[in-house]
């Protein structure tokens, strides 16, 4: 889908923001871990309507752009070179390149093994590293989605209608209507406690889509501690 910068001035506050038109029925507004602003909108709706649901949401915007500023600047791109610290699981370790005939990717003894015949080439090596932390995510969310379903009265409610697990800019997860839940690769790195919170507040999108009184009614049941997580994922993967 395409999208739109645009600028919106309220007196002396000055909101920039992107608009993504999707087939959906609803707006919503998100504030990114870089404080950006994007607005998932609609194809049909105007922008006449998009910015007094900006308006509206103002001060909310402005609670979240700072929150997130905290952890700014954020960790430069890794090289995949030797001796780079990598994270997993919230653990911190040293990437290490051995040559061997057989391509693999293994944890051992603090370290992230990469055997491969190519050792000198850091592309090969992050194509490895990616490969077996998508191997590690699709394993370990599907893991953790079936105990964190056990938070809710009625388990099979909530239940996600598929796992998409994928490299994306921002976001660490989203549910889409139809139900199919979608995390961040990236979020295989961080601790345990922060990807059940990431997944705990995807699977109560099933009930609550938008982050109203009754989404944040409903995390506070069924994980009371939502928010220090959710400092720790960021301040972690910051």
């Amino acid at each position: 889908m395409s999208a739109y910068r645009h600028r919106l001035a309220l007196g002396s506050l000055v909101i920039d923001y992107v608009i993504v038109r999707r087939p959906r029925k609803t707006l919503e507004i998100a504030v990114e871990p870089d404080t950006s602003v994007v607005v998932a909108a609609p194809l049909a709706a105007g922008l006449d309507a998009i910015e007094a649901c900006l308006r509206r949401r103002a001060s909310w915007i402005v609670r979240q752009q700072r929150y997130f500023s905290q952890f700014l600047p954020r960790t430069p791109e890794r090289r995949y070179i030797a001796g780079e610290t990598h994270l997993y699981l919230g653990r911190q370790y040293r990437l290490k390149v051995v040559p061997h005939i057989q391509e693999t990717v293994k944890l051992f003894h603090g370290y992230i093994v990469v055997q491969t015949h190519r050792p000198n080439r850091a592309e090969v090596t992050r194509e490895l590293v990616e490969a077996w932390y998508r191997d590690r995510a699709h394993f370990k969310f599907a893991e953790r989605i079936e105990l964190n379903l056990g938070r809710f009265p009625d388990p099979e409610a909530f239940r996600p209608r598929g796992l998409i697990v994928r490299q994306i800019r921002q976001r660490w997860g989203s549910m889409s209507p139809a139900g199919r839940l979608l995390l961040n690769r990236r979020l295989i790195e961080a601790p345990v406690d922060a990807i059940d919170y990431v997944i705990t507040h995807e699977l109560c999108h099933i009930a609550e889509p938008h982050h109203g009184t009754a989404f944040y009614e409903l995390l506070d049941r069924v994980l009371p501690d939502w928010e220090c997580r959710k400092q720790r994922l960021e301040r972690i993967m910051a």
